[in-house]
């Protein structure tokens, strides 16, 4: 007689909204049960399936069988002086990812993961380092607001997705997630409090009206033509600026929301007045406002960052072209909270990447 196959459980947060309904039907429940589930799931942050008390034992015991409910544990965590927090998860397949709270006032920010590695490479970022390693799951993105909210009760008010990886590489599984988070009966999110990042892939970008959320889009220019932007961005050589701009000129027509233009100032590189007038063409184009980002030291990497007398400089060329402009004062420098940095550190200790301070 042939043994019996333990059932392969899954993640709960890997089934859609309409998977889950559909799941709980064929288990010959009605389909309210399902609303009952994602608020057990999402809105109180269930750590076992034992604690859901309005749902049938019988149910509890189907979804304890088939059904895992955190993606993810923590590894580690640092805090800043400055009160921006990181915090370094492990995977059930034992990868690691990055998450960060941003305080700034009454906000609190958190800026999410979607990939482990990166597989486009920008040359000044940390997570492209060690090159791309696999996508997240819905689960393992959903999995951080999870753990912060619940877990560690931290009260958040601000979602951006420009952690590690590529956004929008990963449409499928961020799809999903953002449905999730603003779903009623999920995260109950507001579209408008979340934020896409995004180096140009265009697809991707031309992909989110589909959703029909008031997502706000950013987009990670850091060169304004293309003399310079493939130097610094490689898919800049499969997607030139001008497709790139057109497709961001279609969401902002679609949704209505007004974007961000992020840019990294690298000392000598793109910090000049011709660079900024270029700049500040393409924002006054999307009506978009301008984010300065001085460029936060990588080991191994050779740009620096400029003085904070040529920032303040380049915002005021942008600013005498009619542009609006902040400079997002860099947080977390004293514990590496640039993208990918943690991460990065964690599996060199290991030998799972070459030391990037040789």
């Amino acid at each position: 007689m042939a043994p019996i196959k333990e059932m392969v459980k899954k993640f709960i947060g890997d089934l859609s909204l309409e998977e889950l309904r559909q799941t709980i039907e064929a288990l010959g429940e009605p389909a309210y049960r399902a609303r009952q589930v994602m608020k057990w799931v999402y809105q109180k942050g269930i750590t076992n399936w034992a604690e859901a008390s309005d749902l049938p034992i019988s149910l509890r015991q189907e979804l304890e069988n088939r059904f895992l409910l955190r993606p993810l544990e923590l590894e580690t965590c640092y805090e800043s002086h400055d009160g921006t927090i990181k915090y370094l998860f492990r995977l059930h397949d034992g990868q690691f990812i990055e998450t960060v709270v941003i305080p700034s006032g009454t906000r609190r920010t958190l800026c999410l993961s979607t990939q482990v590695g990166c597989k486009f490479g920008c040359v000044f970022c940390a997570s492209g380092l060690p090159g791309f390693i696999r996508h997240l799951t819905p689960a393992e993105i959903v999995g951080q607001i999870l753990f912060l909210r619940h877990d560690l009760e931290l009260a958040l008010t601000n979602f951006v997705f420009m952690g590690m990886g590529e956004p929008l590489d990963n449409f499928p599984a961020l799809a999903q997630a953002l449905k999730i988070m603003n779903s009623p009966e999920g995260l109950r999110v507001a579209a408008r409090r979340i934020t896409i990042s995004t180096c140009g892939l265009v697809p991707g970008i031309k992909k989110l009206p589909s959703l029909g959320l008031q997502i706000n889009l950013s987009l990670s220019l850091h060169a304004a033509h293309d003399e310079l932007r493939p130097r610094l961005l490689p898919i800049a050589r499969k997607y030139p600026l001008e497709e790139v701009l057109k497709a961001c000129e279609e969401y902002v027509r679609a949704t209505g929301r007004l974007m961000t233009l992020e840019y990294v100032l690298l000392a000598g590189v793109n910090d000049s007045s011709a660079d900024a007038a270029s700049l500040a063409k393409i924002a006054r184009r999307l009506r978009a406002k301008i984010n300065l980002i001085p460029y936060s030291p990588v080991a191994g990497l050779p740009y620096k960052t400029p003085h904070p007398e040529e920032v303040a400089a380049f915002r005021q060329w942008l600013e005498e072209k009619g542009v609006k402009v902040t400079v997002r004062r860099s947080k977390g420098l004293d514990i590496q909270a640039a993208c990918g940095q943690l991460a990065g550190r964690i599996r060199q200790k290991r030998n799972l990447l070459p030391n990037l301070e040789r």
